[in-house]
């Protein structure tokens, strides 16, 4: 092999990789929101959400797109995780169109013809649609054409591949397919990219460099390494995305065992087939495809084991009230599901302060510790929360999205003040315990109920949307009944009904609890405009 030659095979698949980058990225973008929608088809049944999975990954041009995008609806309750199972089966049938269009349109035209005229149209597209929707097409269409400028590089290199590497020299046995199984998983993991790998089995099969058998064992090879992105996105990641990654892998080894299985029936019969009679091209695009269906035929029948299996594992991270359950990293590239997954992880953050501030105006006696514990973990996620939030700030954002940023770090540190203060709430438990007067005892518990009802308005529920103007209504109702108390307190002290001492600690306790309600009321208050335009409650300003 010349050094001219590897310098066209790398530089081609780096083009090829160029392209698939541009071609996905500018598809994503130009179908924004209409991915979600596409996805919401799923929500029906298994075949749906296969029918889904095939078509969205077919588009775009990228599984791990949808698997995110998958993620970000079984976090949001939207999916379950069966069908969430059945889309992922469906985005490896998908993926096998890379490998038709390289058949179909790749080797039989004059790629210069149309790609650079592509290329072309593509950055003018891209320049005159600036940010929107027709310059993320015109991204698309010029991707397209660096894939295929690139894939014409691969042919050229691999033309005088088999006089200085024979590969075909290797045979079509069982430990030679094995080989080149290995050999598309190594190839994937390196370059996170099946496409690439399929690309090259369809160059070397054109050129007669490898056999056909060969070709179809680099093609299981890419198929089962796609498996190391979703175990290295599985990272640190939430519980569902291990499940869903978990289930990617169990059925890519599947599939891939039962293709190599037939690979070893049919080698010899595939190997002996006349080039000049049959287009071995589209037979590996067309094997690719089979034995993608094939293996959810035979996974279809054991998914809701293989789910059953899943949900009895990765529950660590859900029982721990630091750890985030909806944000995952994987999603940050699909702005408006990453969105939501901080809107419903503040929703938690909500759920967990009102359930802190009930307890510890109630004055129950051992909380203290309990709750300061708590405090550190809302603290805590908080902290990865405001983390997520600044990643995602760093993505081509559009105007809506950007301006929510900001909202839900405001309502998060709301959070905060309230977790810090209910914590705090205990030094003040002595001195609401000796309270002596009746009468001023129990202007004290009213005034504590009436924080309680609402702390419980402000609490954000699944089942109900907040509604800041109810909550406002209530807090100007606390505000009253705080002003009248601390006058009744002043006159009990100057009356000397009411020590000094203890008038001073009383009235601290409850400027306490009066601020722990301004907290609540304010993340109520500013709560809607971190959710959808649709869902969102009127924002009234405090008078």
């Amino acid at each position: 092999m010349t050094f001219e030659m590897l310098g066209q095979l790398f530089g081609g698949i780096g083009l090829f990789l160029l392209g698939m980058q541009l071609l996905t990225n500018g598809l994503k973008q130009a179908a924004g929101r209409s991915l979600r929608a596409a996805l919401e088809m799923a929500t029906g049944s298994r075949l749906r959400g296969l029918v889904s999975g095939t078509l969205i990954t077919a588009l775009v041009q990228s599984s791990s797109a949808v698997t995110v995008a998958t993620l970000g609806f079984v976090n949001a309750g939207l999916l379950t995780l069966t069908q969430s199972v059945s889309i992922i089966y469906g985005s490896n049938i998908g993926t096998t169109m890379v490998g038709w269009l390289v058949a179909l349109i790749g080797f039989k035209f004059k790629i210069s013809a149309f790609a650079l005229p592509m290329i072309g149209l593509g950055m003018v597209l891209r320049i005159t649609g600036n940010n929107n929707r027709l310059g993320h097409i015109g991204t698309a269409v010029a991707g397209f054409g660096i894939f295929f400028i690139g894939l014409d590089f691969l042919r050229d290199a691999f033309d005088g591949l088999s006089s200085s590497v024979p590969l075909a020299e290797l045979g079509a046995g069982p430990l030679a397919l094995a080989l080149f199984v290995l050999a598309g998983i190594v190839m994937t993991f390196l370059m996170q990219a099946s496409a690439a790998v399929i690309a090259i089995a369809l160059s070397l099969v054109y050129t007669g460099s490898i056999s056909l058998a060969a070709a179809a064992a680099l093609v299981i090879g890419a198929n089962v390494g796609t498996t190391t992105t979703a175990l290295l996105a599985s990272i640190g990641a939430t519980s569902n995305a291990k499940r869903i990654s978990a289930a990617h892998v169990i059925f890519n080894l599947l599939t891939g065992l039962v293709g190599l299985a037939l690979l070893i029936l049919l080698g010899g019969f595939l190997n002996r087939l006349d080039p000049a009679q049959f287009d071995l091209v589209a037979l590996l695009a067309m094997f690719h495809t089979l034995f993608n269906i094939l293996g959810v035929l035979l996974m279809w029948p054991l998914t809701d084991r293989m789910v059953t299996f899943l949900k009895q594992r990765f529950r660590t991270q859900e029982e721990d009230e630091a750890t985030p359950q909806y944000l995952d990293k994987n999603i940050i590239t699909t702005p408006s599901l990453a969105v939501e997954a901080i809107n419903m992880e503040l929703a938690r953050v909500s759920r967990i302060c009102s359930r802190m501030a009930r307890e510890a105006i109630s004055a129950e006696r051992g909380a203290a510790t309990r709750l300061q514990q708590q405090s550190d973990s809302v603290n805590l996620l908080i902290s990865r929360i405001g983390d997520f939030n600044q990643e995602l700030a760093r993505q081509n954002l559009n105007i809506e999205i950007s301006e929510t940023l900001p909202i839900s770090l405001r309502v998060a540190r709301y959070f905060s003040e309230v977790a810090r203060l209910s914590a705090r709430l205990p030094e003040y438990y002595p001195v609401l315990e000796q309270l002596k007067d009746p009468g001023v005892r129990t202007s004290v518990q009213e005034f504590q109920q009436a924080v309680i009802h609402l702390i419980d308005a402000c609490e954000v529920r699944e089942d109900q949307a907040i509604q800041g103007y109810e909550a406002h209504q209530m807090m100007r109702q606390v505000q009253r009944e705080y002003q009248y108390l601390k006058g009744s307190l002043l006159n009990q002290t100057i009356s000397s009904l009411l020590n000094t001492a203890d008038s001073v600690a009383l009235m601290d306790a409850l400027s306490h609890i009066h601020r722990l309600a301004e907290q609540a009321e304010k993340a109520s208050r500013h709560w809607s405009s971190t959710t959808p335009v649709q869902k969102r409650a009127p924002l009234v300003e405090a008078a």
